[in-house]
């Protein structure tokens, strides 16, 4: 069953927790890619560079489906999964989330570091605003120049997002279209070519954003 709409934060946000000495610096970001993913853990290694540990996980897509948890050096499934476990309670996507551990001296155990973990990843998410987001579907309509009323109504009606134009012998539009508004509006532009006009719709990509 299609996912229409999905949960994520609108900006990024950051929470800390300190445990015997340890301090965890947790940091919230809306994401959009694997690539902006890889930039925002780059950045902050440079940042803290003298820090032991940048644990994460992120989530992708509005089925939530694409995801993965990271302990970077930390005991197995103790520092990843409680942060990711935290993006699931939240029902969020889009979404990665950091924990910077500086080590203080003592050792809190596994028991220890899922609960500093859970708890400065929570940190972090309950500063941030979370937003719905609908999912949208990439589209690319021709049309001769007769037929441009016809297609600015059909933008009206559907609320459609012009990503772009290009007139030449014909007419070119990129645009994207809510998902749950695309099969409405594929009949009625079969409906309007049966009726004679001038106008073929093509499917880009999936897209969500």
């Amino acid at each position: 069953m299609p996912v229409f709409a999905y949960r994520t934060i609108q900006q990024s946000t950051e929470g800390i927790y300190k445990e015997k000495g340890s301090k965890f610096l947790a940091f919230a970001y809306p994401v959009i890619s694997e690539s902006e993913i890889r930039e925002k853990l780059e950045s902050l290694r440079k940042e803290y560079f003298d820090a032991r540990h940048h644990c994460y996980a992120w989530m992708l897509g509005a089925e939530r489906k694409h995801f993965r948890a990271n302990d970077d050096g930390e005991p197995n499934h103790s520092a990843g999964d409680p942060i990711l476990g935290q993006i699931r309670s939240k029902e969020l996507t889009n979404i990665l989330v950091v924990v910077v551990r500086y080590f203080g001296g003592t050792k809190l155990g596994v028991g220890g570091l899922i609960n500093a973990y859970r708890v400065a990843a929570e940190d972090a998410l309950s500063h941030a605003v979370i937003i719905e987001r609908e999912v949208t579907e990439g589209i690319r309509i021709q049309y001769d120049y007769a037929s441009t009323p016809e297609v600015m109504k059909l933008v009206k009606d559907f609320d459609l997002k012009i990503l772009g134009q290009n007139f030449t012998t014909g007419c070119t539009m990129e645009a994207e279209i809510k998902l749950k508004m695309k099969d409405v509006f594929t009949e009625k532009v079969k409906l309007m070519k049966a009726l004679g006009t001038s106008i073929d719709v093509t499917v880009s990509p999936a897209s969500m954003f």
